[in-house]
């Protein structure tokens, strides 16, 4: 198991609030990947996009990344071949009114042992199927939510490995809530502007080969839904095997 890694050096066309980042960031790539008609049809299927996000890095103390400074944008997906037509294509896409892609390195990452996984932008987890998200305030169901972090993240694995998971329990074994009240992230859908509210976690995942495969898949996937948008970038810390 491997993932691809795709940094980004962003030269900043004009002010960025931080609260519309992501839907800035995952237009810029939406445009991009859907220039060739495999990843026209990947973006217009009904199926997990096979990449996730982050935001630019450094963060800004004002939350606004400034017009003609450089950040850090950051891609990771399982499928080298995707990576490698973003590389060509970020770079042509320059009349983007927000920000350019100047520059993009590719980095290789082997599986390892995940000892822990932090969330780096919200975790979006829907309950029910309904536009509402798991909070602490609205239902604290540690159960459930787990679960369905659990769930998302082996349909994504059986998604991208093409084969089943077996496993009687969760991937995880201890989960903390980082933050004191649900984060955001803003999307526009019919003109309106949209709030997704996510939460930030820390992740310690079972040590068994199931669990860390999983670990591992939510480390180049994603956590929790709406990797399209940013949802559920990790970190994390490990041990190479």
């Amino acid at each position: 198991m491997n993932y691809f890694e795709l940094s980004c050096k962003c030269f900043i066309k004009q002010d960025i609030f931080f609260k519309n980042s992501f839907e800035i960031i995952a237009k810029y790539i939406n445009f991009s990947m859907c220039q060739d008609e495999r990843y026209l049809a990947v973006h217009n299927s009904l199926d997990f996009k096979p990449y996730c996000f982050n935001s630019f890095y450094p963060p800004e103390q004002g939350r606004v990344y400034e017009k003609d400074k450089i950040y850090t944008l950051t891609i990771r997906a399982v499928d080298r071949d995707f990576i490698y037509n973003l590389v060509e294509s970020l770079r042509k896409n320059i009349n983007n009114a927000n920000f350019l892609v100047l520059e993009t390195k590719v980095k290789t990452v082997k599986k390892f042992f995940v000892t822990e996984l932090y969330t780096v932008t919200p975790t979006i987890v829907t309950i029910d199927n309904k536009p509402t998200y798991w909070t602490r305030e609205k239902s604290g169901d540690i159960v459930q939510l787990v679960t369905q972090l659990h769930d998302n993240v082996a349909k994504k694995y059986q998604q991208v490995y093409n084969r089943p998971i077996s496993a009687t329990n969760t991937f995880i074994q201890l989960i903390e809530l980082m933050n004191q009240k649900p984060e955001n992230i803003f999307i526009i859908k019919n003109k309106k502007q949209i709030r997704l509210f996510g939460n930030k976690f820390k992740i310690v995942p079972h040590e068994d080969e199931t669990s860390q495969a999983l670990a591992f898949v939510a480390l180049s996937c994603g956590l929790g839904e709406k990797q399209s948008y940013g949802g559920g970038f990790c970190t994390s810390k490990g041990i190479k095997i």
